[in-house]
């Protein structure tokens, strides 16, 4: 896959606390793999926009009812960083 240099302007802490986890030359994959996850997100976000546009509002029961099975990332720290 083709790759870009760029130049980004990031939080100095943020840069700290991942450099501390992934190394100074594990920087650029940390971050694209970030990037790539977040770009997930939003598509999932549309397209969940797109599906209540089409088929309405979920219940509340309903909604509910998937909160109650889905795994609590309080509870479960490993959930946190997946």
């Amino acid at each position: 896959m083709a790759t870009e240099k760029i130049s980004l302007t990031l939080e100095g802490n943020l840069v700290a606390e991942a450099r501390e986890r992934v190394g100074r030359r594990g920087l650029s994959k940390y971050v694209n793999q970030a990037l790539r996850g977040q770009l997930q997100r939003d598509r999932l976000a549309g397209l969940l926009v797109e599906l209540e546009r089409e088929a309405g509002p979920i219940d509340s029961d309903t909604m509910e009812e998937v909160r109650s099975e889905w795994p609590d990332p309080v509870a479960n720290p490993r959930l946190q960083s997946a």
